[in-house]
């Protein structure tokens, strides 16, 4: 049961922001926080210093000798059912820094020298350095850390796809870095029946394996260090071959030195440019969302079904009464075609106190293709959408009601969308004057661009170069 089924959404995961996770179990896919940090949004930072704050504070407890408030901070990382993400199978478990495990998981911090002699930064530095961390734990401690924002964010979600929520619930603790401590409060949020409460989990965030793995770091970046500094040293490690040449190898050096967490700390210890090296990069080159397909695979649900969408475009008729299906269906298409690139939808989204509404504002979340080009280039944090269903030519009223939406720090760039364009070049003239005007950059789309979109995106799976909209942007700016 997803919870698309359970709420009736008449969506698929393709069409959602958050992960439609199945209520009775849990899906193999996590929360990494690579991937968060990766995201430049204002919300991307906030949950970015949230995991700094919550990892620094239980650090601090533990150098100063504050074992029991260590211990209890971890022990409210138990993991408690609501996000419905990691391993389990059956009823959802997790396996977090729970009461159980938060004991043994202090006493490998206390005990490591990576935690004393400052070698763990980041909470995913645990997965590499600290024995008993893996990266279902990881995950889950995310996931609890995130627990305020990631409330909010499902109350966003449910006023957006008008999912209904229960005032009164019990919110589970909420890290508070100002405190430095875990609080609670009752909050809204929507209760599944005998499922119980939900937190929603934006699958922007979710990866099939973290970004960080102690076999990989081990092998092609603690090793290599460690060959050079033998090959340095002349240490009897060294082999020379029959050219000459000389070499140490890995195995040889697993054999020495072994190859659990406590060796990977201690040769780390001796070569911390290895640990340096790998943080970089990860940070340059963070792991890509999972696509439509990939999800789909993962948890046995439906890919996107492109002809649909595109026959419920058709279906609705032009005209005032049709414009509410009309915007719905642009965004349901939007939301699955400009994915990962721009998320966290909005509708309705009121700017000026009220005086005036976008109909559609996505965040611009991308990190490569056609968005991020125009993120580097152009203020775009935000991407505005308008939806006119007219079966008329759309004017210069519509092209300023949009333009009239933008601002350096909102965005500058924007979509309008209609049925039918008569006159194109006549369109494309009012959104180049916009544009050389310096009011912003109007992307014109009719129908038949909609559907050239979609059939780009159903050819070309995971490409995010958008060359129609491309082609439109360039016109505008040449």
């Amino acid at each position: 049961m997803h919870i698309s089924k359970f709420y009736k959404l008449g969506r698929n995961q393709s069409q959602l922001d958050f992960v439609d996770v199945k209520l009775d179990t849990d899906i193999p896919i996590f929360l990494d926080p690579t991937a968060i940090k990766s995201l430049q949004s204002p919300w991307g930072n906030e949950l970015s210093s949230l995991l700094q704050s919550f990892f620094e504070t239980v650090l601090s407890y533990i150098k100063n000798g504050k074992h029991s408030v260590a211990q209890a901070l971890l022990a409210s990382l138990s993991e408690r059912n609501e996000f419905h993400l990691g391993y389990s199978r059956g009823k959802s478990q997790g396996h977090a820094f729970g009461a159980k495990s938060a004991e043994s998981v202090w006493g490998a911090l206390f005990k490591s020298n990576a935690s004393l002699t400052g070698l763990l930064e980041d909470l995913e530095d645990t997965c590499l350095l600290i024995e008993g961390v893996g990266p279902d734990m990881i995950s889950d401690a995310v996931s609890n850390i995130l627990r305020g924002p990631l409330i909010k964010y499902t109350q966003d979600m449910c006023v957006y796809y008008d999912i209904p929520m229960s005032s009164g619930v019990v919110s589970g603790p909420i890290w508070n870095p100002v405190e430095g401590a875990w609080e609670n409060s009752f909050v809204t949020l929507p209760v599944a029946g005998k499922f119980g409460k939900i937190i929603f989990v934006p699958k922007l965030l979710v990866r099939q394996k973290l970004s960080y793995r102690v076999d990989e770091y081990y092998r092609h970046f603690l090793l290599p260090e460690m060959q050079r500094s033998e090959l340095k040293a002349h240490t009897p490690l060294v082999e020379v071959l029959k050219d000459g040449s000389e070499r140490v190898t890995k195995k040889a050096l697993m054999e020495k030195y072994g190859k659990d967490k406590l060796a990977v700390v201690n040769m780390t210890l001796k070569h911390p440019h290895a640990l340096e090296d790998y943080r970089v990069a990860k940070r340059d080159k963070s792991p890509l969302p999972l696509s439509h397909e990939d999800i789909a695979e993962i948890e046995g649900g439906d890919k996107p079904d492109w002809n649909s969408l595109k026959s419920e475009l058709k279906a609705i008729l032009p005209g005032n009464e049709g414009a509410g299906d009309y915007e719905k269906v642009i965004e349901k298409i939007f939301s699955a075609i400009f994915y990962p690139s721009l998320a966290n939808p909005k509708k309705q989204h009121n700017i000026h106190n009220g005086r005036k509404r976008i109909d559609i504002t996505y965040t611009n979340e991308a990190k490569n293709g056609f968005f991020y080009w125009i993120g580097l280039h152009y203020p775009s944090s935000l991407i505005f959408v308008e939806c006119k269903n007219y079966g008329k030519e759309v004017g210069n009223p519509e092209v300023d009601q949009l333009s009239g939406r933008f601002s350096p720090s909102r965005g500058t760039v924007g979509i309008l969308t209609c049925r039918t364009v008569e006159d194109k070049v006549r369109l494309s003239a009012r959104c180049k004057d916009t544009a050389n005007d310096s009011r912003g950059y109007i992307i014109a789309l009719d129908d038949n661009d909609v559907f050239a979109l979609v059939d780009e995106r159903e050819k070309e799976i995971g490409a995010l170069d958008y060359s129609l909209l491309r082609s439109k942007f360039m016109d505008l700016i040449g």
